[in-house]
């Protein structure tokens, strides 16, 4: 390991301190006119990870005239150079820095908040150092490799007061909400049951280890997670890296937080979560990627209602809503109900309403400024995952295990509650 990539590099874990004692910059430039965001009142924005998801993030962002994006991070060389490129043709100057090492950007003084699109095991450690850094905090899913990592990056979200956005954009989706509203207002009787199908994980052959590409930063790469020789056919989209244990629980978590964090929406268990997860799941024998490629799962909740969770190789993708007097089925683009009327459905003023937006990325800007809680906080983002990860222990257990949704761990049973801390690589530590 290079001095570079040492965690203790020029003291940044020792606290925020170091970080506050860094001057504060404060645009110079005049107030703005025509209708234009004063620069004085932008937001400084920062993105962490540039591939494919943090590409599309960074697009989002830019169009925002209350955010400047003023630095770009990946250890990949030709990534980081290509979104640095689009911010300054987009902002038509040379203003945005690009680095290799997340680090240097949480160390600016000038940096609102963060939108970090990196794999999945980086995604817990840089959010708490961002969080401890003072940043605000746009992450996208799934949250981490553990149930105990998830719980840390609440914990830091918590204690250092910073505003985080999961990035379960279809909570900014007026289908999604609807639907949701539908249910928890009564309109299909007494909630029953809730299907959730998704896509999951692929199998592929045997692969060799190849050089490490000099655009590459590999070590940087693998960060905390167990460490694996490089190979062709991990550095990538998701659809890569995602279907490889080392560094992701594959696409229940991957796709699952998508539709599980619906179902837990419409159920009003943001706060809460299953007393029971039982089911079956299948993996590949061999091969590089090794997460389930198949999965048929039944959670309990306290309240009566049992969520089955699939892969959509066994029912059409989406979320199904059952009730005593109807249901709704709402997937991207789709809303349908039984009976059809219920389409047509006002929610009164008395009801429960959500604050239902149409851009998640604005959203998280707004809240920026008022310091509110977004539409995906860090508690539905935690309770999601944790369900995703149950079922994940539950079926390479093979057998029934009762949750304690109060406690987040298993009841009586010691082997499962130690799957639910994942270690890391060293030197990297929270």
């Amino acid at each position: 390991m290079n001095e570079r990539a040492k965690i203790t590099r020029r003291g940044f874990l020792s606290g925020a301190a170091g970080v506050c004692a860094l001057p504060f910059v404060v645009p110079a430039s005049a107030l703005g006119q025509g209708g234009v965001e004063a620069p004085s009142n932008r937001i400084t924005m920062a993105c962490i990870g540039v591939g494919g998801r943090g590409k599309e993030n960074l697009r989002s962002f830019i169009g925002h005239q209350n955010c400047r994006i003023v630095a770009v991070c990946d250890v990949n060389a030709n990534r980081v150079e290509e979104a640095k490129k689009i911010v300054n043709d987009h902002y038509g100057n040379a203003g945005c820095a690009a680095y290799r090492d997340y680090r240097d950007v949480l160390a600016r003084g000038d940096v609102d908040a963060v939108s970090i699109a990196t794999p999945d095991a980086w995604h817990v450690l840089q959010s708490v150092e961002a969080a401890r850094a003072g940043k605000d905090i746009f992450l996208e899913k799934p949250l981490g490799l553990s149930v105990k990592d998830d719980s840390a990056l609440r914990n830091a979200v918590r204690g250092y007061d910073r505003v985080f956005q999961f990035g379960t954009q279809q909570r900014s989706d007026r289908n999604f909400g609807f639907a949701c509203e539908l249910v928890q207002n009564g309109r299909i009787g007494k909630l029953r049951r809730i299907i959730v199908s998704v896509p999951a994980s692929r199998a592929v052959g045997l692969v060799r280890p190849a050089p490490v590409p000099r655009w590459l930063d590999w070590d940087m790469w693998v960060g905390p997670a167990c460490w694996r020789p490089y190979s062709v056919g991990i550095v990538g989209n998701c659809g890569e890296w995602g279907h490889i244990s080392s560094f992701s629980l594959g696409w229940i978590t991957t796709w699952g937080i998508h539709h599980v964090d619906i179902a837990q929406w419409g159920n009003d268990a943001d706060n809460t979560g299953p007393v029971e997860v039982e089911g079956t799941g299948v993996f590949p024998p061999e091969g590089l990627y090794d997460c389930a490629t198949a999965w048929d799962m039944s959670l309990r909740y306290a309240n009566g209602v049992v969520v089955r969770f699939i892969d959509k190789g066994k029912r059409r993708q989406g979320v199904l809503f059952e009730g005593t007097e109807g249901w709704v089925f709402v997937e991207r683009g789709v809303i349908e109900a039984e009976p059809k009327s219920l389409l047509q459905e006002r929610i009164g003023p008395e009801e429960r309403h959500f604050t239902i937006g149409t851009d998640h990325w604005g959203g998280f800007l707004d809240c920026v400024k008022s310091r509110k809680t977004p539409v995906s906080s860090i508690e539905s983002a935690v309770r999601t995952d944790t369900v995703c990860h149950i079922c994940d222990i539950a079926m390479r257990l093979g057998r029934k295990l009762r949750w304690d949704p109060a406690g987040e761990q298993f009841l009586a049973d010691a082997e499962a509650n130690r799957m639910l801390t994942r270690s890391w690589r060293s030197p990297w530590h929270l």
